[in-house]
């Protein structure tokens, strides 16, 4: 037994070492003074070992350098055809124009994986997120039937849990609302009890609110609050109440909505719990009197720093963007560490990946950039504020969704405000479709909550 234990740390040791040398930016220091030392007059690559290829692939590829990424992997297709290592090499490239947004590019490599390597697990991935590539693109159909292959081919598989889900919500895409709610009972009948079910459940709360079923929205949110059972899914009793309380103002039942809204527990640690005192307040007559309001204590100040004020009162402020906002992004992305790095590369305080800031350099006014500038608080804050800047136009301020594309991609955020019916924050935050992402829109709003009670948008105690 203890050999084997300590087999198993022998491998997790070296794992953790091959993990920091693919992430790490001495590692892209070296293998870009290589590739730049070893080209020869045409520009071209060296032919190296396939693993060599994919060891540099992998490296760009996790500092979201994806083009260079691209020029070792293919040279893995055209040297070394026959390798083990090729339904590897097309998930990558396919994954990196996912990434980029070029959707298409990405379904033809996700094919051209899926039609040969169907069996590997690399293949069963890309299925999965071929069916993601189609969701992106809008095409919901193409999505649905991908999703449905991935289940009847892969009962058992990896993501059939989430292809499922995905399924319901390409078929409610789609309109064809009696086909999700049919799927929703095959979940119940296969999943009963567990957090699959309950999701299922909430999306099909969330689909009769956006059909302005409001009826059927309150009878969907009881089923979910009957049952009591929110252990690992992505929704949260707060959240159903306050869908509940928002269907049943739309059917002008004001009291019964006061009775919802006044259940959900008045905790700063709730999103919802926020929002229910917000709808309380507008509900007027004695709902005051009803609900007490959390209070932030003048001790809070150490957890709820202002850090660098200077640079975001220039940076942010100045392009119409609450300075606390960016505060509550930076607490929960760095813990305000200026030199923290993430294994999906994003570097500084406000943990801006290369691909993203170069899009925002130059009008930050950092014309000759380097992937490690980002370290720079001044940088990072600067060119930060102008992606935030351009994020609040393209969601008309709403910051929920400027929170949820910060961490899950404007693609997503953009389908799931538009899925949003009635577009109210709360119903926004109900419908990002990534436990990760949802939980960061939770985390981050619920930081600019404690800032906007301590600090002045100056930043100044209050």
């Amino acid at each position: 037994m203890k050999k084997i234990i300590y087999l198993f740390a022998i491998i997790f040791a070296f794992s953790f070492v091959i993990s920091a040398q693919v992430h790490s930016d001495a590692a892209l220091r070296r293998i870009v003074q290589q590739d730049a030392a070893t080209r020869d007059a045409s520009g071209k690559l060296p032919t190296l070992t396939a693993a060599e290829h994919a060891l540099r692939a992998d490296v760009y590829s996790t500092n979201r350098q994806f083009p260079q990424a691209r020029e070792h992997w293919q040279k893995i297709l055209d040297v070394y055809p026959n390798d083990a290592v090729i339904p590897k090499t097309l998930f990558g490239i396919a994954r990196s124009y996912m990434w980029e947004r070029e959707y298409d590019k990405a379904v033809f490599w996700f094919d051209r994986l899926t039609g040969d390597y169907i069996n590997t697990k690399d293949g069963r991935e890309g299925l999965a997120f071929k069916g993601a590539s189609y969701v992106r693109m809008n095409k919901h159909a193409e999505a649905a039937r991908t999703y449905e292959q991935y289940i009847t081919m892969f009962p058992t598989g990896e993501r059939v849990e989430t292809s499922f889900l995905n399924l319901i919500e390409s078929l409610r895409e789609t309109k064809r609302y009696d086909d999700a709610n049919c799927w929703v009972e095959k979940v119940r009948q296969r999943f009963a009890g567990m957090a699959i079910e309950t999701n299922a459940l909430h999306a099909r709360l969330r689909m009769e609110l956006h059909r302005q079923n409001y009826a059927e929205a309150v009878r969907a949110a009881d089923v979910l609050l009957n049952r009591r059972n929110f252990a690992n899914a992505m929704a949260s009793a707060d959240e159903v109440k306050f869908l509940k309380g928002l269907a049943l103002e739309k059917l002008n039942r004001k009291a019964e909505a006061i009775a919802v809204y006044s259940s959900i527990p008045d905790s700063l640690n709730s999103y919802y719990s926020g929002l229910a005192s917000e709808k309380l307040e507008k509900l007027g007559g004695n709902a005051g009197e009803i609900r007490r309001t959390a209070s932030v204590s003048a001790n809070m100040t150490n957890t709820y720093p202002v850090m660098f004020r200077t640079e975001l009162i220039r940076s942010a402020k100045s392009r119409g963007i609450d300075p606390r906002f960016v505060l509550a992004i930076m607490k929960q992305e760095s813990s305000f560490r200026a030199n923290a790095k993430s294994p999906a590369a994003a570097r500084g305080l406000l943990q801006l990946v290369y691909d993203t800031a170069v899009k925002y350099n130059q009008k930050a006014g950092y014309s000759n950039f380097q992937a490690d500038d980002l370290y720079q608080p001044a940088v990072n804050i600067a060119i930060g504020s102008v992606y935030i800047a351009d994020l609040k136009t393209q969601f008309g301020g709403m910051y929920e969704a400027i929170a949820a594309s910060y961490n899950g991609g404007e693609d997503n955020a953009a389908r799931w405000l538009e899925r949003s019916r009635p577009k109210e924050p709360g119903v926004f935050a109900s419908e990002v479709g990534f436990a990760e992402s949802k939980n960061y829109v939770f985390k981050v709003m619920n930081n600019y909550r404690v800032y906007r009670e301590l600090y002045t948008e100056d930043l100044l105690r209050r």
